[in-house]
């Protein structure tokens, strides 16, 4: 792939923060549907909460299901958008897309070993993530893992290096002077008609 621009340290860092803002909520909608499913409602987290014996035991259940809805929503959050699209909400505003090593479009498949990637990522001081900063090709342990590239996307003000503009119309008319210099041949419309070469010929 001819010009191919990696995405910064900084440029993934925000986008990724984006992408948390949005799973919070998204976890927090998730966290709220399973009390509702285990028949934690109000009556029952009161009784909970003023009960000193059993708050450790409440807030144990709690901190549980809040959990494992944040570790759901981001397995299928990160595994739906980088398999369908290679792209994140936080990637589309920040001009990212996540594509094979080889070029080919992502797979739901390599979404999902990137997104496990994440997790050993993440194991020791966030280095795996900290990784891209002093890769060569902006490469995560995760992107490593799964043979990955986020790489930046080209906008209409982005050129590949050796590519020339297309020339214009106007320009099929140009053509070398003798002189070296760039002439405009007139259209057709204003061009004059030759005089015969004998002009003393009388005319009929």
């Amino acid at each position: 792939m001819t010009g191919r621009r990696y995405g910064g340290f900084w440029r993934r860092s925000f986008a990724f923060l984006i992408d948390e803002v949005i799973l919070y909520f998204v976890s927090l909608i998730l966290f709220l549907i399973g009390l509702l499913a285990l028949g934690l409602k109000g009556d029952m987290i009161g009784r909970v909460l003023a009960s000193p014996e059993d708050m450790t035991h409440g807030m144990g259940v709690f901190a549980f299901l809040y959990f494992a809805a944040s570790f759901l929503a981001g397995m299928a959050y990160f595994t739906w958008f980088h398999g369908i699209g290679g792209r994140t909400p936080g990637k589309i505003l920040l001009g990212l897309r996540v594509i094979q090593a080889s070029g080919d479009p992502m797979t739901p498949g390599v979404a999902f070993l990137r997104w496990v990637g994440y997790l050993i990522s993440g194991s020791v001081f966030c280095l795996g993530f900290l990784w891209v900063a002093f890769d060569g090709r902006k490469q995560g342990w995760h992107d490593k893992i799964a043979a990955t590239l986020v790489i930046r996307e080209r906008g209409k003000s982005d050129r590949v290096d050796g590519e020339t503009t297309p020339p214009s119309f106007g320009d099929a008319r140009r053509h070398p002077s003798a002189e070296g210099q760039i002439a405009i041949a007139p259209p057709p419309e204003q061009q004059q008609e030759k005089p015969y070469a004998d002009a003393s010929l009388p005319l009929p």
